[in-house]
């Protein structure tokens, strides 16, 4: 397999699994790129919107956009932090309440996906990728 089949390999994977994840997220009026934000947020704390865009590898215009819309939906509030320009994004109480349904959701959006999907080959997927991410960053 050469390198341009890899990655478009790779890249149809991860549209078809975007794709899937937003048929899941789609009645609670979500997508995947929002569910990435609030899922951060509830793992990681609060965070600039720098750190966010950084960490999910987004760039900035869209990630405003995510944020607009979480914050018009009720689910994250931009907190001032110590420079003006600073804000920072938390969850909203709304957020925190709703989380475990969408989370679910989204656990059995990902058993469904990777039902046929030996454990063994899992864990080998989940090797590669931390190898792999290791070092490009």
């Amino acid at each position: 397999m050469n390198s341009h089949e890899l990655f478009h390999t790779l890249h149809q994977l991860s549209r078809h699994l975007t794709n899937k994840l937003n048929e899941t997220l789609k009645p609670f009026g979500l997508y995947s790129a929002q569910w990435a934000v609030l899922y951060t947020l509830m793992n990681k704390g609060s965070l600039t919107q720098k750190e966010l865009s950084d960490y999910l590898f987004v760039e900035a215009p869209p990630m405003t956009r995510t944020i607009q819309r979480l914050v018009k939906q009720g689910y994250v509030k931009q907190v001032p932090g110590k420079d003006k320009r600073e804000k920072y994004i938390e969850l909203t109480e709304a957020a925190l309440k709703e989380f475990s349904k969408w989370e679910q959701a989204v656990i059995l959006n990902n058993q469904t996906q990777l039902k046929d999907l030996p454990e063994k080959s899992q864990a080998e997927l989940i090797q590669i990728h931390s190898s792999w991410i290791k070092h490009l960053l």
